[in-house]
Order: structure tokens, then C-alpha cells, then sequence
């Protein structure tokens, strides 16, 4: 422990107080300081200025990443018949019908994304409880709930994220690992966040993101200039 708060002291004071950082100087700080002997996951929080008990204000999607997460996603598919073999043959990791929900509503939620065929979401919705507060829960505006079982496991596999405001309107995605370059870290973060800007909700009113910082695990958090939206890969933009 001593080690690791040492190495987290070195790291931080490389970041100076106040100080807002572009995304591209950001990533570079957080690969030079990412404290962990394995390789760390970088993630941007946003601190939003909504109000998730609005529904009208609750954001809410997905976005492909450019270059991935650096993580091959666990996924996991209710259906049965040929969507089954359509999810096996894209990759799905668990495909299944009655006996997979009885399995997950035992408590097993070992994997990273869910997806259901619509037939089967009268029984699906009963996972509620063991999906809902992991965000695994299936649902059609993130495309996990549909009859192209194939594009939804290979968007998932290839780097799709999902992403939710909290209830303190804090939003959390991964753009990558420390070991990405640091074009493919930006350009990956320049994904989410046009995406999350394009789905502001028109009653926000004010300013839109208040906070962004990002930091890799167990890393500094380094706060970051999220007003800088374009030619955020170049010197210039830094």
C-alpha cells in the first residue's frame, strides 16, 4: 500500500491545481501516471447539468469507439431457435431461453452486456431486479433489444459502450486502455463525447457538461477542458 500511494503522489503532482487540461494533454498525463503494473482502463467522468429524477432529463446511449475498449466484452443472449445460432455464430458467450433467465434470476450476472430477442421480454422483464442496478438490463434504445441479434453482439464485441447519467448526474464511460496510443485515446473520446452532446436534453438549461475529469485505475483524476470539441488529436488543440 505504501508503494502504491507513493506512485499515486509522484503522479499527482504532475497535475496542477486549477488547471484544465485538453483531451489530448490529458491522455498523456494520464498514461504517464498511470500507477498500476498492469494496464490500467482510462475513463472520463461528466458531471452533467440535468435532473435525472426528470425523465425528460435523463441521458441515456451508446456509441461505438473507433479503436475499442481494449476489453473483449462478455455477452450474454436470451433466445432461443435460429436467433440463438445467429448470437453463437457472431461470438454471444451464453445464448439461452427459460433456463438462462432461471440462471440469472438465481443471481448470475457474470458478463458485461445482455441482449434479448422481443418475444422473449415478458420474461426477460422480470430480471429487473438482478439486471436493473448493474445496468445490464436489456433495452431497445440501446439496441440491446432486438431481433438482429448479430449486429447487437458485434457492436458489443467490437467496442460498443453503453453509458447512463447517475442519480448525482454524473456519467461514466472507458475510452480505452494506458497502453493505447494516445491518438487512438482521444479520437475514442471524441466519439462519447459527441455522442452524449448530441443526445443534451432540450430542457437542460445552462450549461450542459459543468465537470469532466479523467483518470485511469487507480490513477489521479486530471480535469479536463470539455469545451474543446474539434481537431482535439492535434498539437495545436493542446
Amino acid at each position: 500500500m505504501a508503494t502504491r500511494s507513493k506512485n499515486y503522489r509522484k503522479a499527482a503532482e504532475k497535475i496542477h491545481d486549477g488547471e484544465l487540461y485538453s483531451p489530448l494533454q490529458a491522455v498523456r498525463l494520464a498514461k504517464d501516471s498511470a500507477t498500476t503494473k498492469f494496464d490500467s482502463t482510462v475513463e472520463v467522468v461528466f458531471r452533467l447539468g440535468v435532473d435525472p429524477r426528470k425523465a425528460d432529463q435523463m441521458v441515456r446511449g451508446t456509441v461505438n469507439l473507433p479503436h475499442g475498449t481494449g476489453k473483449t466484452a462478455r455477452v450474454l443472449v436470451f433466445a432461443v431457435g435460429d436467433r440463438a445460432q445467429q448470437a453463437l455464430d457472431a461470438g454471444a458467450d451464453e445464448v439461452g431461453g427459460d433456463e438462462l433467465i432461471e440462471k440469472v434470476a438465481a443471481g448470475y450476472t457474470d458478463f458485461d452486456a445482455a441482449v434479448a430477442t422481443p418475444d422473449l421480454m415478458g420474461k426477460v422483464g422480470r430480471l429487473g431486479r438482478v439486471l436493473g442496478p448493474r445496468g445490464l438490463m436489456p433495452n431497445p434504445k440501446t439496441g440491446t433489444v432486438t431481433m438482429d441479434v448479430t449486429k447487437a453482439v458485434s457492436d458489443i464485441k467490437g467496442g460498443r459502450i453503453e453509458f447512463r447519467v447517475d442519480k448525482h448526474a454524473n456519467l461514466h464511460f472507458i475510452i480505452g486502455k494506458a497502453s493505447f496510443d494516445e491518438k487512438l485515446l482521444v479520437e475514442n473520446y471524441a466519439a462519447a463525447q459527441e455522442e452524449i452532446l448530441r443526445l443534451k436534453p432540450a430542457s437542460s438549461k445552462g450549461r450542459y457538461i459543468t465537470k469532466a475529469t479523467l483518470t485511469t485505475t487507480m490513477g489521479p483524476g486530471i480535469p479536463l477542458d470539455a469545451t474543446k470539441t474539434r481537431n482535439l488529436t492535434s498539437e495545436d488543440a493542446s
